[in-house]
């Protein structure tokens, strides 16, 4: 996505200052930014952040209010000033100025913090009316406006009534099913307001809305209830150790047309499900994986503002498809994406969502996996919403929801938008509803959470208890970064799993220009063999790396970030350059000899390590992202892509006959799933039962991986050579010994046996496991 970043820019505080005495005022020549920001934080207290700290005294007569209130006391705490004023009303806009320091609005922090309210919101009936409440704590006044269909221009309007939490309430007579509805919300004007009662405003928690296909994603909420027959779905939440996870994107899982289906199934969640595309279930069901992590599904804006348009309100030179297609730009957390209901388009002008499809075939695809032996987990992204739509929040409370700078501007430390206020109480409130609402209405099993460090740690702790509630072994995943901030310690210690970039890296790196990883015979950055030993191990903090235990290290190659496994490889090993114009895409689809074992070899430590293990979508054949043709003034057409977020077209989409192309690392694949599910020697393992040993290659070592309390019936060796060019030679211990994994195979079935003393040669760029043969 487009980096968007706002940073403040401090500068000095004083270019001159004259010291005077007493009470006097001394002069000063203030810079720009003196005042950083002046925070509201009660009815009576007003916090200003200084870009330095004060030379002179600031007087209560040095300080005024703008258009009312009076300064009563001053004190200075270093770059702080704390400021008592008569009580001020946090539904009106202020500004403060200081004689030398200049002027700035008042931010509404602490003062907001207090409004708290249960209530249910959104709408629900209450024996035969329908009730409606949203929370709009600095509104002036908010109406519904009720329409009998979606295409009726104008509705029928009823003013809300406030309480004194600041949630606005009506319930009006008979359950209006099949009607759809929106607020007008009146507020304020003043510098930073956005409140703007011609628009209007779907509920921030509709459960199903139905979209205008345009970039400000104009949508009106639809009253619709699913008595949903979940009939027997107790499906059991793997242990976080056991999870083998695919990364997934339902549109990319059947949308392309070598997956068989009808124009109105492809990409759909019904063509998830069809039982003649080799996509979809089918995929997942054939590899073996027990859990897949949805790309986001909560209904989001799809398309972005038109390129390279002067009238914009954003003005997009990034993206010339003007197309959201990962979803990472949620508009409404509640409400499944209907572009994937059968049927769905988006075409321009017409609206998405208006016969509820989505909620129904999402549930439909849920029960079907929980009945395959899938989890499900959705990609969730609570940190920021996008610039450019009519997103709910903006026009119900802007200075609630978002974090803004002193200036009153949305800040985007995301680098994809407008940063969401998690701190807020009643965002936190949401942001955990929507979790359980999740987890009780789609029996949703975890989830992934979108830069997961921009969230406040009460937030996160909230979530925790909340969703442990409802289901104990909930699978909670952070992105471990996000507004400069690296945080995957910090999650482990609060209880979340983490995405493990540093076994990414040490394994074969993040992007091939910054540098190879041990696949390839390199060490990337600071890794060494004692790093790549913890990373097989679970990355544990004890030993100098991330966690405190290994079910939180989610160890992972590929993911929609970034290169494909496949194409990191090509470039890696130089098949392919970077910028190279690829002038047949199915001969860049299948791997030669080189590229194939670096795939085998990759895969082959991924799911021998210690911890849960995800995979992309497509890993298994090595998929290659090459930008498909196409009428948008694309400049890099047959270029490998490495951030495809925008594509909705086929370099993105699953090319079934590429998987058939490279079928010997499909096997090898399955193989390698089938033994981990097999032997929880290599998911359960405590560190006492691992045991390093070297060979004389500084690219080479092995382990032995006891049974132990692990459940498993064997004890096992694993032999690895990162070595590009020489083989290694191990020998082997005391006992007899069946081989499951070669550098060409890979599976639970005996390739061959050995014995005690006999010297093993490892292929260079490829491993061996062994199994211990235990007489009868």
């Amino acid at each position: 996505m487009k980096p968007v970043f706002k940073w403040g820019v401090l500068c000095s505080l004083l270019a001159t200052v004259i010291i005077s005495t007493g009470d006097v005022m001394a002069t000063r020549h203030p810079e720009k930014n003196a005042m950083v920001a002046a925070d509201l934080e009660s009815a009576t207290q007003i916090v200003v952040s200084l870009a330095e700290s004060l030379a002179t005294k600031i007087n209560p007569a040095d300080v005024r209010l703008h258009p009312d209130g009076r300064i009563e006391a001053v004190q200075a705490e270093g770059q702080r000033l704390i400021l008592t004023s008569t009580p001020l009303d946090f539904r009106k806009n202020y500004e403060l100025e200081i004689a030398g320091l200049g002027r700035k609005p008042l931010r509404p922090m602490g003062i907001l913090d207090s409004l708290y309210s249960e209530k249910t919101l959104g709408w629900h009936f209450s024996g035969d009316r329908t009730v409606f409440r949203v929370f709009a704590p600095r509104a002036t006044q908010v109406e519904i406006e009720l329409f009998q269909s979606y295409e009726q221009k104008k509705g029928e309007r009823q003013a809300m009534q406030r309480d004194a939490d600041g949630v606005w309430e009506v319930a009006l007579p008979g359950k209006k099913l099949g009607f759809y509805y929106g607020y007008r919300v009146s507020g304020p004007d003043g510098a930073g307001e956005m409140f703007d009662s011609s628009r209007l405003i779907a509920d921030p928690y509709s459960t199903a809305v139905a979209t205008e296909n345009h970039y400000l994603h104009k949508g009106k909420t639809l009253i619709f209830e699913d008595r949903y027959d979940w009939q027997d779905d107790n499906f059991e939440t793997p242990d976080w150790r056991d999870l083998i996870i695919m990364e997934a994107h339902v549109r990319d899982l059947t949308a392309h047309p070598t997956a068989g289906l009808d124009s109105l199934l492809r990409g759909s969640y019904r063509g998830f499900l069809d039982p003649d595309t080799p996509g979809g279930l089918n995929y997942l069901k054939d590899l073996g994986v027990n859990a897949v992590e949805l790309l986001p599904v909560q209904d989001f804006g799809n398309i972005e503002v038109p390129y390279k348009d002067a009238a914009a309100p954003v003005f997009n030179t990034w993206n010339p498809y003007e197309r959201n297609h990962w979803g990472y730009m949620t508009s409404y957390f509640f409400a499944p994406e209907s572009y994937y209901a059968s049927g769905g388009t988006m075409r321009r002008g017409e609206i998405s969502g208006l016969e509820a499809r989505a909620p129904r075939e999402f549930k439909d695809m849920v029960q079907a996996l929980h009945r395959n032996g899938i989890a499900v987990i959705l990609d969730v992204v609570y940190n920021h919403v996008a610039e450019y739509d009519q997103n709910c929040f903006k026009y119900v409370d802007k200075k609630y929801y978002f974090r803004l700078d002193g200036d009153l501007n949305f800040m985007g430390k995301s680098g994809c938008g407008n940063d969401f206020k998690t701190e807020r109480p009643m965002a936190r409130r949401l942001i955990i509803d929507s979790v359980l609402h999740w987890m009780r209405e789609y029996h949703v099993d975890g989830f992934r959470f979108d830069l997961a460090a921009m969230l406040d740690w009460q937030t996160i702790d909230a979530i925790t208890e909340a969703a442990r509630k409802i289901n104990p072994g909930v699978i909670l995943i952070a992105e471990p970064w996000g507004g400069g901030e690296y945080e995957p310690a910090e999650f482990s210690k609060h209880g979340w799993a983490a995405w493990n970039d540093q076994f990414r890296n040490g394994i074969k790196g993040q992007n091939p220009r910054d540098g190879l990883g041990f696949i390839f015979g390199k060490w990337q950055g600071k890794n060494s063999r004692k790093t790549l030993k913890n990373y097989l191990i679970g990355t544990l903090a004890e030993r100098g790396g991330l966690f405190r235990e290994k079910a939180h290290a989610v160890n992972y190659l590929e993911s929609h970030d970034d290169h494909t496994l496949g194409d990191f490889i090509r470039i890696g090993s130089g098949a392919v350059e970077e910028n190279q114009v690829i002038a047949d895409v199915d001969r860049n689809a299948r791997l030669d000899k080189v590229q194939l074992r670096l795939n085998r070899f990759a895969a082959l430590l991924l799911f021998t390590s210690q911890g849960p293990v995800m995979m992309a979508q497509g890993q298994d054949w090595a998929r290659s992202k090459v930008i498909a043709p196409t009428d948008v003034p694309d400049p890099n057409v047959g270029r490998i892509d490495h951030n495809s977020y925008e594509k909705d077209n086929e370099t993105n989409w699953l090319n079934w006959q590429h998987r058939e192309m490279n079928a010997a690392l499909v096997a090898y694949y399955r193989g390698l799933i089938a033994l981990r599910k097999a032997h929880p020697a290599f998911r359960r393992a405590a560190k006492s039962d691992i045991r390093f040993f070297n060979s004389e290659s500084p690219l080479a070592f092995g382990y032995l991986l006891k049974k132990g309390n692990s459940g498993d019936r064997h004890d096992f060796m694993v032999l690895l050579n990162g070595n590009p060019l020489i083989p290694a030679v191990f020998t082997l211990p005391a006992g007899n010994w069946e081989v499951v994994v070669d550098a060409h195979r890979a599976g639970t079935q005996r390739l061959i046996t050995a014995s005690s003393g006999m010297n093993i040669v490892v292929q260079a760029t490829s491993g061996m496991v062994f199994r211990k043969i235990f007489p009868e």
